[in-house]
């Protein structure tokens, strides 16, 4: 996806609990941008997408049509948005997600993202350059694309994944690291696997999608 300079497309604003991850339970505004750089996020090309992600992928990232999307003309506008639904006390985190936010995450709308109070935490797939000022970097890299962002806050690796191993990954720098277990029609072999493989490798923690076994956003 390609924006005008300062435009930003948004598919959903929401308030929730992260449910994966490093940050599993921790208030959140999440902020999904639309658009993805693997594939289209239409179910009639979900054979088309760069090294089978699009085969399970399970997040709606196409549109404006979530609830708080919308195009945003200014960085401003857009964290503007995100403060008004944040409701706790303590300082705010925005989760910037997508599909891939850095097609649309810049310099611009992280220091209005500041100025607003936010900590900033971004999911990525890695194949793109993180900008200066993100305060938490999640990687979640994929099958068949060439991994750029090989310094970050965690890696979370969906498991398994043809043609990929969480052992390729450990030379790189990440601080915490992450299995989580493929939530397709085998989830619950895809878990025992997970869990076998942590248990065998301790660098390695079995991240589960809290939000999903609660029933939240």
């Amino acid at each position: 996806m390609t924006r005008a300079r300062g435009h930003y497309v948004v598919k959903e604003i929401y308030h929730t609990l992260q449910g994966e991850g490093a940050n599993t339970g921790r208030a959140a505004v999440f902020c999904r941008f639309a658009g993805c750089n693997l594939w289209s996020g239409r179910e009639q090309d979900r054979t088309k997408g760069t090294g089978g992600c699009s085969m399970w992928c399970d997040t709606d990232f196409v549109g404006t049509d979530g609830p708080g999307g919308g195009r945003f003309e200014t960085a401003e506008a857009l964290a503007q948005a995100v403060r008004a639904i944040w409701e706790g006390d303590a300082r705010p985190l925005v989760v910037c997600t997508g599909g891939e936010p850095l097609l649309q995450l810049d310099e611009p709308l992280l220091g209005a993202f500041h100025r607003e109070g936010f900590e900033v935490a971004i999911e990525t797939n890695g194949t793109l350059p993180v900008p200066r000022g993100v305060d938490w970097v999640c990687v979640s890299p994929k099958a068949g694309t060439q991994l750029v962002v090989t310094q970050a806050d965690e890696i979370k690796l969906v498991y398994p994944q043809r043609g990929v191993e969480p052992e390729q990954f450990e030379q790189y720098g990440f601080r915490q690291w992450f299995l989580q277990p493929l939530d397709d029609a085998a989830r619950k072999r895809n878990t025992e696997r997970c869990a076998a493989y942590c248990r065998a490798h301790p660098r390695w923690r079995l991240s589960l999608q809290t939000h999903k076994l609660i029933g939240i956003p």
